[in-house]
């Protein structure tokens, strides 16, 4: 069976590629941006990709159109599928109906963490012999790659509430129906599509209402909104996290179920949020029949996600980091954690606002104080629709608003002396900002 793909370099819908190309099905795709890494990834797997979305790739004469949700109504290859009424469905639907059925899938969902604890939980499975399939949107080191399907049953994905397609306007996550559900938090996100927390909770819901009765809901204990949605109505068993009536960890890193011990973790990974991650994973595992002690052993070896507190370099005893961070919540926890790393040592905090949510200036009220523990802020400003100054003013003088790219890591630059830590923050390649920077510092 032949399925093209339209926008095929997602994370999301480069990875239904790779696992379909791996079941055996012929695979081709398009995209308006087809460059690496996921372009050079696809093709060394015989994917064949077309730059943009004309309508001669109707010649293809694929069994069926895989759509992604950054294809929207006036495309002209989609415009031309449905005048001439081809066969097309949404990707998330696409896997769901023909790779997850008569799967132990173990979905992640919440606003922050949904890449790793997808990758811890996948790991644990996989450290216990269990040969996990999974899709995942990041790269988690202990594998190398973002999605691959085997021929065990258990599927680890990461469930994202962002809409399915132009054409249905569900959350991506209400499709794959989990027997295992990890909710790690829920927080207002995604302004561009959701009103408001109350309309993302109700998709919740919506994701709550999919889990059977013999599967397990893994829900983070200290967030007033997934209580919210739980409480709306639940017909599965529920083990919560974060709290001593379920999976706890006192600061000594020591394990709880139900107040009774379960092992310690031992890792170098920062942060409380990973921390709560590691406890979920751990839980969802236990689920799928994986011991604790087996579980916290899988985790002493887990070696995170790439752009998760990733170090790109270090240069004359300035180190630079790399994260994925672009929510205020995650621009404050992974601070945070750098911090109760580096000690006293300077934190020279980028900050990218590129998320569609940060485009449109909603968080930017909240935005200084998630930055309030940097020593210095670097923050760039090129096409944003409001006052990036404005809003930071309360940072007062360690605040940099620059346009222009190259001008702000000039500025950065000439900032940093040895000892100090900067951490890029971008939900994208922020115009390789990274290699630059330690070219500029070595110069």
């Amino acid at each position: 069976m032949h399925i093209h793909i339209l926008g095929i370099c997602g994370t999301f819908m480069g990875g239904i590629a790779a696992i379909a190309k791996q079941a055996g099905y012929r695979v081709t795709g398009c995209d308006a941006n087809v460059y690496p890494p996921m372009s050079t990834q696809l093709e060394a797997q015989g994917i064949a990709l077309t730059e943009g979305f004309g309508v001669e790739q109707l010649e293809l004469r694929p069994d069926i159109f895989v759509i992604g949700n950054v294809v929207s109504r006036g495309n002209p290859l989609m415009e031309e599928i449905l005048n001439r009424g081809l066969p097309y469905v949404s990707g998330p639907q696409w896997l769901a109906d023909t790779l997850l059925r008569d799967r132990w899938v173990l979905g992640v969902a919440g606003t922050h963490g949904k890449t790793s604890t997808s990758s811890m939980l996948a790991w644990i499975l996989e450290y216990a012999g269990l040969n996990p399939g999974f899709l995942i949107g990041g790269v988690p080191q202990n594998f190398g790659i973002s999605a691959r399907l085997t021929e065990s049953p258990f599927f680890v994905i990461e469930a994202d509430e962002y809409d399915t397609a132009f054409f249905d306007k569900r959350s991506k996550f209400v499709h794959y129906r989990p027997r295992t559900a990890i909710f790690n938090n829920l927080e207002f996100d995604h302004a561009d599509i959701f009103p408001d927390l109350a309309s993302i909770e109700t998709q919740f819901h919506h994701l709550v209402r999919t889990v059977p009765g013999n599967g397990l809901i893994v829900c983070n204990g200290h967030e007033e909104s997934l209580a919210r949605v739980l409480k709306r109505g639940c017909w599965t068993p529920v083990e919560q996290f974060g709290t001593d009536e379920g999976w706890n960890i006192d600061a000594n890193d020591r394990v709880t179920l139900n107040g009774k011990p379960q092992g310690t973790l031992e890792w170098d990974l920062l942060g409380e949020h990973n921390r709560m991650n590691a406890l979920a994973a751990l839980a969802a595992a236990r689920h799928a029949g994986v011991p604790v002690a087996q579980g916290l052993a899988a985790l002493s070896e887990f070696k995170n996600v790439k752009r998760r507190m990733e170090v790109r370099g270090a240069v004359n005893g300035i180190t630079v980091y790399d994260d994925f961070a672009h929510h205020p919540t995650a621009i404050d926890t992974t601070i945070d954690g750098l911090r109760r790393k580096v000690g006293k040592a300077r934190i020279l905090a980028v900050l990218e606002p590129r998320s569609n949510t940060m485009k449109l200036g909603v968080m930017k009220d909240v935005l200084p104080d998630s930055l309030k523990d940097a020593d210095l802020v670097f923050c760039y400003a090129g096409n944003l629709g409001w006052d990036v100054r404005g809003a930071l003013a309360p940072l007062g003088g360690k605040a940099v608003v620059n346009d222009d790219l190259e001008d702000l890591i000039d500025a950065i630059a000439a900032a940093a002396h040895s000892g100090d830590h900067v951490l890029v923050m971008s939900n994208g390649g922020f115009g390789g900002i990274h290699e630059k920077l330690l070219k500029r510092l070595q110069n």
